[in-house]
């Protein structure tokens, strides 16, 4: 039985998590009533009329209570992958589940990365339209600030993006405390509204939102495109569920996030009801004039908090994405001493700050960028619960009719919303699309390259223990120290040996031949990290294995072998790697474009010494060509 003290430090600790869940987890989804309700009686073109109102409130509210707090709440936070969640690892998991059926494996794979791609998609949109909302709150209060509006908003994302660099330990402990804060003046903001009008309330009732949706079917169905905005985030709890865990994600939502969004939305439509002109900035005219330009400020901040969030989550996708071997090795730093998880890719972040610049500039208005928002968040939905599907029938063995009527009801719905954002693509949702189509394109290419150049040097490869045996029959000259050959292909000659013996005529006295594998699963411990098998004259073949969130320190995990009988001098150990030129071919297996690209992908990723945090003094280099 637990003793008081235990219980009190148990509940410390969940309130702790709780509210930083808040900050990170629900950033995305609580600036969602900026825009949501506005958008979808500006882009639909309904008529404002109590029938309508009342429709389309009981349409976000069980929309908030089917997709967030039944799907995702309830059934997707129980995927997780060793307690890891978000689609990197959902599609880990399904793609383990149907290792026997290879085919299959290969297709959910294809629509795991696409969904992926995807991802920065919607990472470029949300952003824009958030902080674009928020600013937008200025033109309420004076419309002649409206020409304002978008510089202002540049210059806060350009501030946003010229601050990752250095981490957000220092200001991430504000995150929670300030969006605990905006879910408060949101829910306040309602309840003023509601008071002044409680039949509102009564648009809880599905029975409102049915009867729209069969009285005005096409209008409807055209609202659905932007009814999701109210959800857009959703992904957000999965994602961080490795960060914060079940219990507090699953607390902070029905205790203050869902019930927050509610009142605000249902004090939006009392207004509306009164007040019809107010439709076309309905957030910021529930607020009375003086508090406009405080609620602006607090407005933007929850916005960048949001934005930052997703930040942070793009740098750990594509880490991610790069170790299960889908993208190049890129520069990655750490902003913090302490926490693991806590990078900075310049590459992504200058990449993103230019597209979402480009959606801004382009765009130039939340209710323009609404138009592209939303066909990446259901296509996002709509693949999770495709995974979760393959996860529950082959992962958890359910029955086929229990996989069926737990998933298919989600499908139906998460169909009915793609549906209906299809028809936004010419009026935006191309811009998301595209990025995401060329992420897809660079992700599919590059594994495509990797497996062609992987058989095209293990067409060429002397086998390693042969050759070893070969070498010793006359050994080279020993000199001190531990020479590291890092090889892609376990149990083959490096390059690198070869070109050391070609050019030095020397071998060291000891030599470990070292293949890094990431795996399929978020972690991977110490117990499990090596491999090793002894091939005599002090040769050692070594496998080291991560998961795709460890980070993959090669000389650390060396640390290991001590206990095996290996002993290290990280001042005598020198690191050789085969730096591969990769000359494109005709008919190397790829199209032209596709070789080229890949070339050019190859050329410019990242050292692996950097990426393994290799000792760079300690590492040579030795260069070969390789035609694909």
């Amino acid at each position: 039985m637990q003793s008081h003290s235990q219980a009190s430090i148990e509940g410390k600790q969940l309130a702790a998590l709780t509210l930083a869940a808040i900050g990170i987890v629900y950033g995305d989804i609580g600036t969602s009533p900026l825009y949501a309700l506005k958008e979808v009686f500006n882009h639909g073109h309904l008529p404002l009329t109590p029938e309508s109102i009342y429709g389309i409130l009981s349409m976000m509210f069980w929309t908030l209570t089917i997709v967030v707090s039944l799907k995702y709440v309830t059934l997707i936070l129980r995927a997780d992958n060793n307690g890891e969640g978000g689609l990197i690892a959902m599609l880990a998991l399904a793609s383990r589940a149907v290792a026997d059926q290879p085919a299959l494996r290969k297709r959910l794979l294809a629509l795991g990365i696409f969904g992926t791609a995807i991802f920065f998609g919607d990472g470029v949109i949300t952003p824009a339209i958030s902080v674009l909302s928020a600013v937008e709150g200025m033109e309420v209060a004076a419309p002649a600030l409206e020409r304002f509006v978008v510089p202002i908003t540049l210059v806060v994302l350009t501030a946003l993006f010229m601050v990752q660099k250095h981490g957000t330990s220092g200001i991430g402990k504000f995150f929670g405390p300030i969006t605990a804060l905006w879910f408060l003046v949101l829910a306040l903001l309602g309840i003023v509204h509601i008071v002044k009008n409680p039949a509102v309330l009564a648009a809880m009732n599905p029975l409102y939102g049915l009867r729209f949706a069969f009285e005005h079917p096409g209008m409807a169905f055209v609202a659905l495109g932007s009814v999701i905005l109210c959800a857009t985030g959703a992904e957000a709890l999965y994602a961080d569920m490795g960060h914060f865990g079940k219990k507090p994600i699953r607390l902070a939502w029905f205790s203050l996030v869902m019930p927050a969004l509610a009142l605000n939305y249902f004090g939006q439509g009392a207004m509306l009801l009164a007040h019809p002109e107010n439709v076309t900035n309905p957030f910021f005219e529930m607020a009375p004039h003086w508090a406009l330009y405080p609620l602006v400020g607090l407005a933007t901040c929850a916005t960048v908090i949001a934005s930052q969030a997703l930040i942070t989550a793009a740098f750990s996708v594509t880490k991610q994405v790069i170790q299960l071997g889908y993208l190049p090795r890129l520069r990655i730093l750490h902003t913090s001493e302490k926490e693991t998880g806590q990078i900075y890719i310049p590459f992504v972040n200058w990449v993103l700050y230019g597209c979402i610049v480009l959606a801004v500039v382009f765009f130039g208005s939340s209710g323009k960028l609404a138009a592209a928002y939303g066909i990446t968040v259901t296509l996002d939905m709509f693949i999770t619960t495709v995974m979760t599907f393959f996860v529950i029938r082959y992962a958890w063995k359910l029955s086929l009719p229990v996989c069926l009527a737990a998933t298919g009801f989600f499908l139906v719905i998460d169909l009915l919303f793609l549906s209906a954002n299809v028809i936004k693509i010419v009026d935006g949702g191309w811009f998301p699309l595209l990025i995401g189509v060329v992420m897809f394109t660079l992700m599919m290419t590059w594994r495509d390259g990797r497996h062609l150049l992987s058989e095209r040097l293990r067409s060429d490869a002397i086998e390693l223990r042969p050759f070893l045996d070969a070498v010793f029959c006359s050994p080279p000259l020993r000199v001190e120290g531990t020479a590291v050959f890092l090889n892609a292909d376990a149990g083959t000659t490096p390059n690198a040996l070869l070109h050391n013996l070609k050019h030095n005529k020397v071998l060291h006295q000891q030599n470990l031949f070292v293949t890094v594998r990431s795996h399929e699963v978020p972690y991977i411990s110490d117990a499990e990290r090596v491999e090793v098998e002894d091939l005599g004259n002090n040769c050692w073949q070594v496998m080291l294995h991560f998961g795709f969130k460890n980070e993959p320190d090669v000389p650390e995990a060396l640390k290991l072998l001590q206990p095996k009988g290996v002993q290290l001098d990280d001042m005598q150990t020198s690191y050789f790697l085969s730096r591969d030129i990769v000359i494109p071919t005709i008919g190397g297996g790829m199209l032209p474009w596709r070789e080229k690209l890949f070339a050019g992908m190859h050329r410019n990723a990242a050292g692996v010494a950097d990426f393994l945090n290799l000792p760079t003094n300690r590492v040579v280099e030795l260069g070969s060509k390789v035609e694909i």
